[in-house]
């Protein structure tokens, strides 16, 4: 990889995980189009390695609005979706990944600009850990199933539960990724590097969490993450 298209992942991360660490998911949603369009032999491994890093913080910061009782019922959900995800990728060639990457963030877009609000129930939120373990595993785009379950939480309660489900989603899906042998040293490598892009993205959601209101936020993201998936479909099909 050249040192421009690092750098413009480099770039791309950190805004993902600015994003993340602000409304408590997006980071695949943002970043995997723009990874796939240079270098798609890192999805999904080093976004999820990524993705592992800033939910950590998030869930450190946010401790005290945790409320794991929801975040049960969805990791319950998320064990045989994170395995169906890891067979589903040993299937896809790469056409058919970036293909995928590129329908589930349009889906994902779709879902969040409807509005639509499933009640956050024990069966809805294991079909929605099921739905992220699946997409998570196999693309790195995880987040839009258990946004739209959860999206009626208030702001510091919607980042921690988000990021405490995802954290444990991320090691899941490293696993189940290791297990069929979908890791490799590229995606390590890339990952480690990523380390510092996507530390100040977390860094610098603290501030746009003070100026910038989530519904701006999330705008925004859905504008970027649209772009993103069109080019990379438009890009596979001509």
């Amino acid at each position: 990889m050249s040192p421009l298209a690092f750098g413009v992942i480099a770039i791309v991360v950190c805004a993902a995980s600015c994003m993340q660490a602000s409304i408590g998911f997006g980071i695949g949603m943002l970043a995997a189009p723009v990874v796939a369009l240079f270098d798609p032999s890192l999805i999904p491994g080093t976004l999820i390695m990524s993705a592992t890093v800033v939910t950590f913080l998030v869930v450190v910061r946010e401790r005290a609005s945790l409320d794991l009782r929801g975040t049960g019922w969805a990791l319950v959900g998320r064990v045989p979706g994170t395995v169906a995800g890891a067979l589903l990728l040993l299937w896809l060639p790469d056409r058919g990944l970036a293909l995928l990457l590129g329908a589930v963030v349009l889906g994902g877009v779709i879902s969040a600009s409807v509005g639509w609000a499933p009640i956050p129930r024990r069966r809805n939120l294991a079909v929605a850990g099921a739905a992220s373990g699946l997409l998570g595993t196999a693309t790195s785009i995880g987040g839009p199933p258990m946004a739209l379950v959860l999206q009626g939480s208030e702001g510091a309660r919607l980042r921690g539960n988000m990021s405490a489900f995802f954290l444990v989603g991320s090691l899941m899906s490293l696993v189940a990724l290791g297990a069929t042998g979908a890791i490799h040293r590229e995606m390590v490598d890339a990952s480690l590097l990523l380390i510092v892009p996507t530390v100040i993205g977390y860094v610098a959601s603290l501030f746009v969490n003070r100026f910038l209101d989530p519904p701006r936020l999330r705008r925004a993201s859905i504008a970027m993450s649209s772009a993103g998936a069109v080019l990379l479909i438009a890009q596979q099909l001509v």
